[in-house]
């Protein structure tokens, strides 16, 4: 796999990821340039485009890409790997492991990295729609009398993006870092144009406006901070594909190709403005000659396509790996390529997306009045991050604990400013970040605590093992040729569906597995190190198959591999048997009972386990529990 290779490899390869890097990793952020400066200088509350507010703003933009994405992310969190893996789900489980077996600080630093994937999640549905229809509204600059069309054609292209997700993107992913390599180059040179015109605005690069502002805008500031945070949307992206390509291929198509050019653009927007004050209502668009918009929309659809291609593969990726960590139900994951083993498509989450970004475009109207929505979503989910990596401060990055300290305040205090200055906006679009994230919030954490209260209602009737194999010894129960397999999410005792086979058919295999599946708080578990079987006597064995998170269960492969540690599974005479439980909401202690019920519901349309663990149909048998929450 790409992110398992590393930058001394061929020359080629180094190259290749670089450019691979681009189409993939910073879509999103490449595309912030169509709306950004527009969304703090038109529309309610913004600022008057005068030079002071343009060059204090240029300013904030400039050093809000070095500090954020430069600094906090290519610098600095990118090193918080977890075996080349990166993301929201890598950082929670690198702190979970730290913080060891101190049960309120985990459950406590769950909740945050709960927090932090519910927000991306939010972050998946407000970013295509933002950046089609901003890429849209080029259309209006193009002619008034196209303004009607800007909402249906952003549906239709969204519509015809979702439909196109279950054939994966390995047909035309190809185009995509090509593309966006254009699309920088473009919008690099349309700003190197403006600032011939107007040089004066390369003076903004210096901190000092950014710091005037702050201080003479005061409360007016804290509304166009909002806006400005736009600029580094996708800096996350940074981080979450460090395992695909490599930290050092990411840092280079940054600070040598996507860092430039997005520097270059937004400069070439402020000498646009400071010329043309009345151009803030699309800058971007108004950046080069009359005839150059229709291309440059072209471009700009392309682009916001890619970039909205590659947020939806990120929910996809991140749904499999809450799947795998039981954060939800297990859902069909399919493989798109079979060249690529990170190409998947989920259903369920495809339709829920699309759902709700249709929505959204029909609700808004416009990528102005989304702004408030996806900057609470993308500020929220930088808290997150910082708050799970300062932990990790010292011991990853080797710091001194006063720098650490002051790292770590820098940001959190960068973060916190954003949040604040977008929670001013909730009632502007700001509750949609807010709503989408409580949903999942709340999904995530009713089907963790769930799956604890099922377990710890399961093993209230369990018998401990050794106990069951000591009872066989003594009693005389016809053993029947072949082995069983009895799947089991608990770790400890007798599952009660070998209780309840040998209380149905008074029978029992000449060969009996207890068999759980453990996903590891790390991304890759080796071939070796993947089984442990313990013999109880009597041919009863416990199995335990151990994946990383970025892996994908196969349980014949597994039982297969057992035969190298001297314990032989023939599948033509094994039987898998699987439980189904059928849960009752009750009045006892565990959870509410509408998250009990929303639980139960959750569980009933999960997929199959013999299809999710790909166990052989003919060879599944299936016994129903009844359990009471």
């Amino acid at each position: 796999m790409a992110g398992r290779r590393t930058w001394e490899a061929d020359e080629s390869i180094r190259w290749r990821l670089v450019l691979g890097c681009v189409g993939v990793v910073f879509g999103d952020i490449a595309t912030s340039p169509l709306y950004a400066l527009r969304v703090a200088f038109s529309g309610n509350n913004a600022l008057s485009p005068t030079p002071d507010h343009v060059m204090g703003i240029l300013s904030l933009v400039f050093w809000l890409l070095v500090i954020v994405v430069g600094l906090k992310y290519a610098l600095l969190i990118m090193r918080a790997d977890n075996k080349g893996e990166g993301g929201i789900m890598a950082l929670l489980s690198l702190v979970l492991r730290m913080v060891g077996d101190r049960p309120a600080l985990s459950k406590f630093i769950l909740s945050i990295g709960l927090a932090g994937t519910a927000l991306f999640f939010g972050d998946a549905v407000i970013a295509p729609t933002i950046s089609v229809m901003s890429a849209m509204e080029g259309l209006q600059v193009l002619t008034p009398a196209l303004k009607p069309l800007i909402v249906p054609v952003t549906v239709l292209i969204l519509i015809v993006l979702f439909f196109l997700q279950h054939r994966g993107t390995a047909f035309i992913s190809v185009l995509f870092s090509p593309i966006m390599v254009l699309w920088l180059l473009v919008i690099a040179l349309l700003g190197v144009f403006n600032i011939a015109q107007t040089p004066a605005i390369i003076n903004s690069l210096h901190p000092a406006y950014a710091l005037d502002f702050l201080t003479e805008a005061k409360a007016q500031s804290l509304v166009v901070l909002g806006a400005v945070v736009l600029v580094v949307t996708g800096a996350e992206a940074l981080y979450a594909d460090m395992g695909h390509f490599g930290i050092q291929p990411i840092r280079i198509a940054w600070f040598f190709l996507a860092f430039p050019a997005l520097t270059l653009n937004y400069l070439g927007q402020g000498a646009l403005l400071l010329r043309v004050p009345g151009a803030a209502s699309n800058p971007f668009y108004l950046l080069g000659p009359s005839w150059s918009v229709m291309p440059l929309l072209v471009l700009a659809t392309l682009a916001t396509i890619i970039a909205s291609q590659a947020m939806i593969s990120g929910a996809f990726s991140l749904a499999a790996q809450a799947i795998r960590f039981r954060f939800l139900p297990r859902l069909s994951v399919r493989h798109t390529s079979a060249g690529r083993l990170g190409q998947i498509y989920v259903p369920a989450v495809n339709r829920v997306l699309a759902f709700c970004v249709i929505l959204l475009v029909l609700g808004f109207g416009s990528s102005s009045r989304l702004a408030a929505a996806y900057g609470i979503a993308v500020t929220g989910t930088m808290v997150v991050t910082t708050l799970l990596a300062f932990g990790l401060l010292g011991r990853i990055w080797r710091l001194n604990l006063w720098l650490t300290g002051i790292l770590f305040t820098l940001f959190l205090l960068i973060d916190l400013g954003f949040l604040a200055a977008n929670s001013t906006r909730i009632l502007q679009g700001g509750w949609v970040s807010l709503a989408l994230g409580g949903a999942v919030f709340v999904l995530l954490s009713t089907w963790i605590r769930g799956r604890g209260l099922l377990v710890s209602r399961l093993n209230e009737k369990a018998m401990p093992l050794e106990e069951f194999a000591a009872n066989q010894g003594h009693e005389s129960l016809p053993r029947v040729p072949g082995t069983a397999v009895y799947l089991t999410a608990g770790r400890f005792g007798a599952p009660l569906s070998l209780l309840q086979n040998i209380l149905i058919n008074k029978v029992l295999h000449q060969q009996v597995i207890v068999l759980t599946v453990v996903t590891r708080d790390e991304p890759w578990v080796r071939l070796e190190d993947r089984i442990k079987i313990r013999h109880f006597g009597g041919n009863i064995f416990r199995v335990r198959i151990y994946y990383g998170y970025n892996q994908e269960p196969d349980i014949p492969e597994a039982l297969a591999y057992c035969q190298s540690q001297g314990l032989s599974v023939n599948m033509d005479d094994t039987s898998f048997f699987l439980s189904r439980e059928h849960m009752v909401s009750t009045a006892r202690e565990g959870m509410a009972q509408w998250r009990e019920r929303l639980f139960i519901r959750m569980a009933m349309n999960a997929e199959n386990a013999m299809v999710f663990w790909r166990i052989p149909p003919d060879r599944v048998v299936e016994l129903g529990l009844m359990v009471e929450l």
